[in-house]
């Protein structure tokens, strides 16, 4: 073994050779005692001076900074490298074999530099941004001594009252699987051990986004041909960008928990997908098998979890507790601990910590919150919101109009970060009446008032009134589910009142889920779906209402017309009687099938038009499709719109829904200006899954429609060949 504070001198695309990272690997693995291997995979929370024996011991491989399991909704106290480098020094010079510690942390959508909520990234279709942005929390979250975040979530939700769908990016699993693979290469970038990147972790694996009934914690039943399909995509993409690690799910699926299903975590991670690095379970996932009643006590809940596949123990201390005498007694192979401890070490040399285990207590000073992060941040709040309504193009507002600010969100400050929100700092960020304010032409000034009387006595003297409503992130986010979509109570009242008296109203929607915005669009002119933008949304939300930035933000989740009318999603399978032939075969007697608003959906300031489609008519099985369209800005500004492009494989030997999406790009023209968009559809994109996870790419005939969301019209087709042209 190296002696510690030792450089390897033969570096590699990730800062070391694989080569020579497994050979330090090995020679500390059989330095190590059996106590000691256990204790890389115990992961203790918020460490202190009162664990200092248990590091020296070794019984500590890692260590969440978090105080609770549900840390994303508590007021936490704010990492400091001072107090990481202390307990990492006790590891490094005091224990026998110096092993570095981990610090973990959820760094779900920035670090000091906040950025809307992951589903709010989503809505801007731009995975170039997602990147840019976990850049900066990798960033920053490394200047404080965090090596490890725990993020992107990649479960699908298609179920808004859960509340960690803000956590996640959104119902599609294609959109999903781009933004996974980018988030994953903007957190970890080409070199683990450059000091300013993190090691990733897709989570929660798998099928979490459905749990019953939209209910935190709770049991769901998927197929396994629905799981490959739709809820297994993003994971694939993540670990085909090399993500560092994953977590299990703490969920009951199909009868069986996941953190202690083999059949998942070891034969569809790591052998079908082909998985290499850390699993962690979620909070006290070990303990929960317990809970669940499929153990009877610690002992049995550690050697399910850990012979399922779970390499560290996130909490519960039911590894370090019992694996060594399940390994002495023979219930667990030794060889299944010298697996999962090597991949540990394998992490640890790859990060650097064995050369560089301190972080630089006065980086936070240089890093947090400078004017390129929260550049970076703006750049992408800017893409988030989404306009759903602007009758009469009452949007953008102009000089000389009077304008009054009104709403419970008006004056948000820290509830604009959003659920997960650890280390945002509320003094940062400008509210939205601030923003409007500073943003605002004048002559008029801007009115605000927080009471109703005066607001619909003052709003018959202006010329729009700007209401802000929403809820605030504790109301969403994990534990935070709720029975109905519809705003907080007396919101919509409020807005109606207003509306009553003929006051043209612009609705702006703080939220952390897809809500019910029925009765918001009918009470208002003009709506903006804002998400929880983050730091610096409110300044967004401004720049967008006054026309300094074209809105162009697509929705990542369909928007229902009210609560019973989930599930809402776009690509749903046809049934026996589908809606477009048997016009009687309506899913609801009460309401339209339609959403209010369809997945995919986006309003600009100006306006495009798509035409001239062109699709390879006929293909040979297994050769790309291409397809084109021009899109052409006819309005009478600068905009951006997102081509998406949906397709339908009309006869297949599993049933497949009606659309998908299967490709997109932002497209960014000057008025009267017309491009050609190109798609190439490979065999990925034409295949799906059957119920083992073999890809399955067959013949026949496919739809497409391209255009502006996922109920586009310009329709075309094309036919795989089972041979080729003249062939047969």
């Amino acid at each position: 073994m190296a002696e510690r504070g030792e450089r390897d001198e033969n570096l590699g695309a990730d800062g070391r050779t694989l080569r020579t990272v497994a050979g330090r690997v090995e020679a500390l693995l059989a330095r190590m005692t059996l106590e000691e291997k256990v204790g890389q995979l115990h992961q203790g929370h918020n460490l202190g001076d009162a664990d200092a024996d248990d590091i020296r011991l070794g019984r500590v491989g890692s260590a969440i900074v978090a105080s609770s399991a549900t840390a994303g909704n508590d007021r936490q106290e704010q990492v400091r490298a001072q107090a990481l480098n202390r307990l990492q020094q006790v590891a490094v010079k005091e224990s026998r074999l110096g092993i570095p510690l981990l610090f973990a942390r959820d760094v779900i959508h920035g670090h000091r530099t906040v950025a809307p909520i992951p589903l709010g990234q989503a809505a801007s279709w731009s995975p170039e941004h997602v990147r840019r942005c976990a850049e900066v929390a990798a960033r920053e979250a490394r200047a404080d001594g965090i090596t490890w975040v725990f993020t992107p979530m990649l479960d699908i939700a298609r179920d808004g009252r859960w509340g960690r769908i803000a956590e996640g990016f959104g119902e599609d699993p294609y959109l999903a699987a781009r933004l996974a693979k980018a988030a994953v290469r903007g957190y970890q970038g080409d070199d683990l051990g450059d000091g300013e990147h993190v090691a990733a972790c897709a989570k929660h694996f798998v099928g979490y986004g459905a749990v019953e009934g939209g209910r935190d914690y709770n049991t769901l039943e998927i197929s396994a041909y629905t799981l490959q399909n739709v809820h297994l995509p993003p994971f694939r993409a993540a670990v085909g960008a090399g993500v560092a690690s994953v977590m299990s799910a703490f969920c009951d699926l199909n009868g069986l928990p996941v953190a202690a299903s083999p059949g998942l975590l070891r034969r569809s991670l790591r052998d079908d997908l082909g998985f290499e690095g850390v699993l962690v379970t979620d909070w006290e996932g070990v303990l929960e098998l317990t809970r669940h009643g499929v153990a009877g006590d610690g002992e049995e809940a550690a050697r399910q979890a850990f012979l399922a596949g779970n390499d560290v123990d996130m909490v519960s201390g039911l590894y370090r507790e019992h694996l060594p005498e399940l390994i002495r007694s023979g219930r667990v192979p030794p060889e299944r601990l010298d697996e999962a401890v090597r991949r540990v070490l394998t992490l640890k040399f790859r990060l650097g910590l064995f050369e560089r285990p301190y972080a630089d207590e006065g980086e936070a000073a240089r890093a947090h919150f400078t004017p390129e992060h929260r550049a970076t941040t703006l750049d992408l709040a800017r893409r988030s919101p989404v306009l759903l309504q602007n009758r009469g193009d009452l949007l953008p507002l102009g000089a000389g109009t009077r304008v009054g600010v009104f709403g419970v969100a008006a004056t948000w400050r820290e509830q604009l970060f959003g659920t997960w929100t650890l280390d945002g700092e509320a003094g940062d960020v400008p509210t939205l009446l601030e923003a409007v304010r500073k943003v605002h032409p004048g002559p008029h000034e801007v009115w605000h008032t927080a009471n109703i009387d005066e607001a619909l006595d003052w709003a018959r003297h202006t010329d729009v009134v700007i209401v802000a409503l929403g809820e605030t992130p504790t109301r969403s986010g994990e534990d935070h589910s709720v029975a109905s979509l519809d705003l907080p109570a007396g919101q919509p009242e409020t807005l109606e009142a207003l509306h009553a008296l003929g006051v043209r109203v612009v609705t702006v929607v703080f939220s952390g889920r897809p809500l019910v915005l029925t009765r918001v669009v009918r009470a208002s002119e003009a709506v903006l779906l804002a998400w929880h933008p983050g730091v610096c949304g409110g300044e967004a939300v401004a720049e967008i209402l006054y026309g300094l930035v074209n809105p162009s933000g697509h929705l990542p989740a369909s928007l229902p017309r009210q609560t019973g009318q989930l599930p809402a999603h776009y690509n749903f399978k046809p049934t026996g009687r589908p809606l477009a032939t048997f016009p009687q075969a309506y899913r609801l007697s009460d309401e339209l099938d339609s959403p209010l608003f369809p997945f995919g959906f986006g309003l600009s300031y100006t306006r495009f038009a798509y035409s001239d489609l062109r699709v390879d008519t006929e293909v040979p099985l297994g050769q790309p499709v291409r397809v084109t369209v021009a899109v052409k800005n006819v309005g009478e500004l600068a905009g951006e719109t997102v081509a998406q492009l949906y397709l339908r494989d009309v006869v297949a030997s599993r049933t497949r829904p009606v659309r998908e999406l299967r490709g997109f790009e932002r497209v960014a023209l000057e008025p009267d200006a017309c491009r050609q968009v190109a798609f190439t559809l490979m065999a990925d994109d034409l295949s799906f899954y059957d119920e083992t996870g073999t890809p399955v790419l067959e013949p026949g005939e496919f739809l497409v429609w391209v255009g502006e969301d996922s109920s586009a019209t310009l329709e075309g087709s094309f036919r795989l060949l089972a041979e080729g042209p003249g062939e047969g």
